[in-house]
């Protein structure tokens, strides 16, 4: 006599003990040897709207071959074999195929041998997919009810299994399609950074060289030079040139985030952990795991995000915001920043451990006032790339005289600024029909001409970008009459948030708040 709550017990500990389902089905079947014949194992789904019957996992005898994984179906079989199993949980014995009515006959036929017996039994999954559990055994009537209604009792078990089954198979199609995905964005992420490094051939020779010494290694990288030198491009380089190049690469402007938001972009939040928490967060940290992340304009980061990235450096582990859990990190840091970070540590703003630790292996991009050989690359890069976006099918000719007026002129914006050089002649050149004549004096900024713009690259009179920066922080002050907020604030007229403008302001020296006087602000 069988203890059917003891069979089920066993046979469900089998059923569920590995995650492989091949393993779960031989051991499963393995229990059920000391109860019945069985010789094999299959799972089984129909789908009617493929006419197709789907193995999805099975266990075989050697002597059998087993069928395609995928086998069709006629499609004027559903309705015969849903109302074979209109109850779902109903056990089907063939112990001999031949005598069978037709449509068992055309389905077991060419599967299997006519000296099998079977069991089969529908599982429950949803209205438009049969799942079938079926185990057979060699020869003829080996099986009869009391061998099925020991199966049926397993009804529940081996439909989570089959259930189990199907959402692990669309974890892995998605992860295929996630990986797809990525490296289609690493591809249009070179595309559009490009592939070549315009200079690496002259002005920027020597950062390159240190690009390929530092690139294969996981050592830190700062990444030191002017407003729109190209930080972003020589981060890109060395990421796409290190074993983690087909791993995750994480960006991070760190003056764009707000201030009271920055541990939680950086190392997650878990839900609860404060007012709109309302679920947990993987942080930029995690996300780059086992991958790159690049820190811009790593100076602006406030003292407490300073100090949990320096723990990140140090242990390899972050904490989400709210959270007690220590969570392991494998990521290479690369950060940049425009600033004179040794000054801020002398200032106190930045911390000098955390700045040894970024500080690793500097590598400073000089602008490109000293970079006068790579203008024609760099114009001749942009006038193609611009012309292709704005349509112009017939690039424009520069003349020499117009090109050494570009490489006379010192371009305070760097590489950023010819960019938008570019493009504003090509606009104005579309506009007013002259793209064959293109004249980059048209172009200049207000206020500005190509002729009177020329300056020696070592023009001591220039301000230096802080200088420029706090005059023109100053400028929008004056417009706003001191209103940093809203709609005719200071932060909306910069186009900066209004927590990033603050920050500027204290590390200039610029007060704001209670320690501002109107008769501190210029007038325009």
């Amino acid at each position: 006599m069988v203890d059917e709550n003891e069979f089920f017990r066993q046979a469900t500990l089998r059923i569920s003990s590995s995650l492989k389902s091949e393993t779960a089905l031989q051991r499963s079947m393995a229990y059920l040897e000391q109860y019945m014949p069985v010789s094999g194992m299959f799972f089984a789904l129909y789908d009617p709207q493929l006419n197709v019957t789907r193995m999805l996992s099975f266990v075989w005898p050697s002597n059998i071959s087993h069928p395609n994984k995928t086998l069709v179906v006629p499609k004027e079989y559903w309705g015969w074999m849903k109302n074979q199993w209109s109850n779902l949980e109903k056990i089907k014995i063939t112990n001999d195929i031949s005598k069978e009515e037709e449509p068992i006959r055309r389905i077991f036929a060419p599967l299997w041998p006519n000296d099998t017996s079977h069991i089969t039994m529908a599982l429950r999954l949803d209205e438009m997919r049969l799942g079938i559990l079926g185990i057979f055994v060699e020869g003829k009537n080996r099986y009869n009810e009391s061998h099925a209604h020991l199966i049926s009792l397993l009804h529940e078990p081996f439909a989570i299994a089959i259930s189990n089954i199907l959402q692990h198979q669309e974890i892995l199609r998605l992860k295929d399609i996630l990986a797809d995905d990525n490296s289609y964005l690493r591809k249009e992420l070179m595309a559009m950074t490009g592939k070549t490094i315009i200079g690496a051939d002259f002005g920027l020779r020597g950062v390159m060289e240190m690009v390929s010494q530092v690139a294969p290694l996981n050592s830190p990288v700062l990444l030191l030079g002017e407003t729109g030198v190209g930080k972003e491009v020589i981060a890109n380089a060395i990421h796409f040139s290190s074993k983690r190049k087909d791993n995750s690469y994480i960006r991070v402007n760190c003056g764009a985030i707000p201030e009271n938001l920055i541990d939680s972009e950086l190392f997650g939040h878990e839900k609860g952990a404060f007012t709109g928490a309302i679920s947990s967060k993987r942080g930029r940290f995690e996300r780059a795991n086992t991958g790159t992340i690049f820190l811009d304009e790593v100076g602006e980061l406030p003292p407490a995000a300073q100090v949990r990235l320096l723990r990140v450096i140090q242990q390899r582990e972050i904490e989400r915001v709210g959270g007690a859990e220590t969570l392991p990190v494998d990521v290479r840091i690369i950060s940049a920043t425009h600033q004179n970070l040794e000054e801020m540590v002398k200032s106190g703003t930045f911390r000098e451990d955390l700045f040894y630790r970024l500080n690793v292996f500097p590598i400073t991009i000089p602008p490109l006032r000293y970079r006068a050989d790579d203008i024609p690359a760099l114009v001749s890069h942009f006038l193609e790339h611009k012309s292709r976006e704005l349509g112009i099918d017939r690039l424009p000719v520069i003349s020499q005289e117009t090109m050494e007026d570009l490489q006379s002129y010192p371009w305070p914006g760097n590489v950023r600024e010819l960019e938008n050089f570019v493009e504003r002649a090509l606009i104005q050149g579309r506009v007013e029909n002259t793209l064959d004549k293109l004249s980059f004096r048209d172009a200049a900024a207000p206020g500005t001409t190509m002729a009177h713009s020329k300056a020696s690259p070592l023009d001591d009179n220039l301000p230096s970008m802080d200088e420029a920066i706090a005059s023109h922080i100053r400028m929008a002050l004056a417009k706003t009459r001191g209103k940093i907020e809203g709609d005719d604030g200071a932060a909306r007229l910069l186009k900066i948030h209004p927590s990033t403008l603050r920050g500027r302001m204290r590390k200039l020296g610029i007060p704001y708040g209670r320690n501002r006087t109107m008769n501190q602000i210029p007038n325009p």
